[in-house]
């Protein structure tokens, strides 16, 4: 049997074999995420030095390829402080970062082996960017996320305008090379960095057979058995990531994580001032809390490697807030329905805390209706004022639980977003029409 025909089934036994991970693995694996809540995104690349829309304003026509990458030689890196950027993300209440290692343009921010396409070979900056962050954000005890394109459109052997131009599948000579490339570069990261989440891009080009997806995930497997990974590897991932819309409802997969930008743009561009305020980032993290996911907040850093103030000045209210209410937020559960309380809640991991998120000031008490547990004590979250509960309409003949009011004085109020808990007598029970 020829050498590659038995890697190839090597690689579909682990395939399937990580395709049957017992669900206590995955659940121990997934722990972590699970409790994290929020990440930051990081999209850094040659971009930044005109400010332009990363590797698609030359797919779509905007600028040449050719003046696209004239900027590889304004790229410096020359203030890029990643022990700062770790501090800021610590700061900001996040527990993970993810990197750009290499977008659609295919520059990589490390020393590739397997192409002169680098920062470190072609750019000012003259070095590996991704170590140093790895460092930065494993002392400040953080997980390491790092984002890898599965396209490359500078690559000789990819086509560079999928729309148009002919695809090498199959048994292609060409595709076959790519393929063996792209495998090469994710081994490169795998092996120095070590990350504890690959975050993948671009794969709606091919199929999942075409891009040997089983294959890439059972070697990713082999080389870092505990590694998060994320969907965007046709089917392969272990979590959902919807991106710049917040679910209405909870996405499928039991872990998920919405990706947005602090303005319009991932990566940076001066231009864009339309920057989300602190009071709605941290409404889109509640919503995420309240439905069980994760929020991946992305920042663009200018290419000499210096965060934007508009940036900071999110992260460290963002901080402020998820500092004060830590208790609601890391480590929680998705709440209860919105027919029983109108509003954004979470849960503790015994599902007996019932955190209520209260934005603005309230008209008059918060009603919770339907809960079927005694409620042992209500207090404001970050504040430690007591609150008093009040039941109306409990009838001791009826199964239905009255009305629970909450009265919630001006003075306790958050800025941003107020949190009210309640620690219940068990486990929270919500009455049902079937429950009668």
């Amino acid at each position: 049997m020829k050498l590659r025909t038995m890697l190839l089934l090597f690689l579909c036994v682990a395939a399937l074999a990580a395709a049957q991970e017992p669900d206590s693995v995955k659940e121990r694996r997934m722990q972590w995420f699970a409790d994290a809540k929020l990440g930051i995104f990081i999209h850094w690349g040659i971009y930044a030095v005109n400010g332009i829309d990363e590797s698609w304003s030359f797919y779509n026509g905007l600028l040449t390829y050719e003046d696209y990458m004239k900027q590889l030689t304004g790229f410096t890196a020359s203030r890029y402080d990643p022990a700062a950027w770790a501090r800021l993300i610590t700061e900001s209440g996040a527990r993970y970062a993810v990197l750009t290692s290499k977008h659609h343009d295919g520059v990589a921010l490390w020393d590739t082996r397997l192409s002169d396409l680098s920062v470190v070979k072609k750019t000012p900056a003259a070095r590996d960017l991704i170590g140093p962050f790895c460092d930065a954000l494993r002392a400040q005890g953080l997980k390491v996320g790092l984002y890898f394109s599965h396209l490359d459109w500078s690559h000789p052997d990819y086509p560079h305008f999928t729309r148009t131009e002919d695809r090498y599948v199959g048994d292609s000579v060409r595709w076959n090379r790519f393929l063996e490339f792209h495998s090469g570069q994710i081994g490169e990261i795998a092996a120095r960095y070590r990350p504890d989440l690959f975050w993948f891009d671009g794969d709606w080009d091919y199929s999942a057979a075409e891009w040997r997806a089983g294959e890439m995930r059972a070697q990713i497997t082999k080389w870092l058995p505990r590694a998060i990974v994320n969907s965007r590897i046709n089917g392969y991932g272990d979590y959902d990531t919807p991106e710049q819309g917040v679910p209405i409802t909870p996405p499928q997969s039991r872990w998920w994580e919405l990706c947005i930008t602090t303005n319009d743009s991932w990566g940076y561009q001066g231009n864009d001032r339309n920057y989300k305020t602190p009071n709605q980032i941290i409404r889109i993290l509640v919503d995420c809390v309240s439905m069980g996911g994760n929020l991946l907040l992305d920042i663009g850093p200018k290419e000499d490697g210096t965060i934007p103030p508009e940036q900071v000045n999110i992260l460290q209210e963002l901080g402020r807030w998820t500092r004060k209410h830590r208790e609601a937020v890391y480590g929680t559960r998705a709440g209860i329905p919105k027919d029983y309380f109108y509003g954004p809640s979470a849960l503790s991991k015994d599902r007996s805390t019932l955190f209520l998120f209260v934005d603005g000031q309230p008209a008059g008490p918060l009603l919770i209706k339907g809960l079927k547990n005694r409620i042992n004590r209500a207090w404001v979250v970050g504040n430690g004022t007591k609150l008093e509960t009040k039941i109306l309409m409990r009838q001791y003949w009826s199964r239905i639980p009255g009305l629970v009011y909450i009265d919630v004085p001006r003075q306790v109020l958050d800025p941003q977003v107020t949190v009210i808990a309640l620690l219940l007598d068990g486990p929270v029970e919500l009455y049902t029409d079937k429950s009668n």
